[in-house]
């Protein structure tokens, strides 16, 4: 099974990079390969816990895939967890911790595992998908940059 996983520190704080990410209806403005994302449902678990679904659509070139995920949004324990429920994958996890360090910075942890139902899929896709799951957090990181820069002078 295909998997990713990368620490990197920003100079970005914890919350900030954490709000980032959990801004999951922003993703297609800046996110490699997302064309389209929208939330199905948005509700609320215990202090500082959201669960959303989501759909999201990535394109590249000629192929468009579509899939369904729960996205669970941990506020005090500054992480996230998204789980795949349903499309092309057989499998697909993502998770993201964003730990405090000095100076208004943080370590920003992003780790990735996942796998197509169908071969097919997998040998035009997958090559594809790793080089892009591999971009993920720089595309966050500049992204952080461009709001956070702005606000911090």
């Amino acid at each position: 099974m295909p998997s990713f996983s990368t620490k990197r520190r920003v100079r970005h704080g914890a919350a900030q990079m954490f709000d980032l990410v959990a801004d999951v209806e922003k993703y297609p403005q800046f996110v490699p390969l997302c064309q389209a994302l929208k939330i199905k449902s948005r509700t609320p678990k215990d202090e500082g816990v959201e669960v959303l679904v989501a759909d999201m659509t990535v394109a590249y070139k000629l192929i468009r895939e579509s899939f369904t995920s729960r996205v669970t949004l941990d506020r005090p324990n500054l992480a996230i967890l998204v789980e795949y429920l349903n499309g092309p994958f057989s499998h697909l996890e993502n998770r993201w911790t964003f730990t405090p360090q000095d100076e208004g910075s943080c370590e920003v942890g992003f780790s990735l595992d996942y796998e197509f139902k169908s071969r097919m899929l997998a040998m035009l896709m997958g090559a594809m998908f790793d080089t892009a799951f591999r971009r993920f957090a720089d595309a966050f990181e500049k992204r952080a940059d461009q709001l956070y820069r702005r606000k911090a002078g």
